[in-house]
């Protein structure tokens, strides 16, 4: 009697743990909070973050990202005195890429007009996942420098998976996972979280970590200043004369 007295004691206990995991609504939920709310986050119209890029061996540049709703993005980044401009209104873009040796304005590859787009929502997936036909499923639990997350798999309206990793704790995004066209290549990358401070009443990571799985190599982020709906004119998005 004992025994089946600790077996059914067991039993409940694993139903009691079942029962209290979240949903996924719940999940998101706890992160639209964790990062401002909702109302907070649908009132940002633009976005600039400022700051420095380092992928080893000293190499170091300062760059700067602008949004604008619906889907524009402008992303620059300076090395020696060195800017390379990229361009894209989620559907076509434009570059000049010195450090590829082009110096005059040329139509974005489609593999990084596609990434452009995804950065382009600064929303997020897991905001308004069921309308924007992104589909959020949660496949278990994964420990991410030492703590406890959910690890949800996102499926995007684009048919492109990730894996993006919500604190138990916090309600934090601390870890995004997606495989990426690099020049032709897939690419599997992990990105990491950290450093999150608000501005405008919105929590943003000040340190961001990108590394190909595989390889040693990371790149590491590092913003110094985030603007919230900054001016920023369509005149910074617009292709100059000649580009397709």
């Amino acid at each position: 009697m004992r025994r089946l007295a600790s077996l059914l004691v067991a039993l409940l206990a694993v139903g009691s743990a079942a029962a209290a995991e979240p949903t996924v609504d719940e999940i998101v939920a706890r992160y639209v909070a964790a990062r401002g709310g909702l109302k907070k986050i649908r009132a940002v119209e633009t976005l600039r973050q400022t700051g420095s890029i380092t992928s080893g061996a000293g190499r170091t540049a300062r760059a700067v990202r602008e949004l604008k709703r619906p889907s524009q993005t402008r992303f620059e980044f300076t090395v020696q005195g060195v800017t390379g401009v990229y361009v894209s209104d989620g559907r076509s873009g434009w570059q000049v890429s010195p450090f590829q040796g082009q110096l005059q304005p040329a139509p974005l590859p489609e593999e990084a007009v596609a990434d452009a787009a995804e950065q382009a929502d600064f929303e997020g997936p897991l905001l308004d996942w069921k309308a924007k036909g992104h589909k959020v499923e949660l496949v278990g639990h994964a420990p991410v420098a030492g703590q406890d997350t959910f690890k949800l798999k996102v499926t995007l309206k684009s048919g492109t998976v990730r894996h993006e990793y919500v604190d138990v704790a916090t309600g934090r995004l601390v870890r995004s996972d997606t495989t990426r066209k690099v020049r032709g290549h897939a690419v599997a990358t992990e990105t990491t979280f950290a450093d999150f401070k608000k501005t405008g009443g919105i929590l943003f990571p000040r340190r961001i970590e990108v590394q190909a799985v595989g390889r040693p190599q990371r790149m590491t982020i590092l913003l110094d200043r985030i603007e919230v709906n900054p001016a920023l004119p369509d005149a910074r998005f617009q292709k100059p004369a000649g580009i397709p």
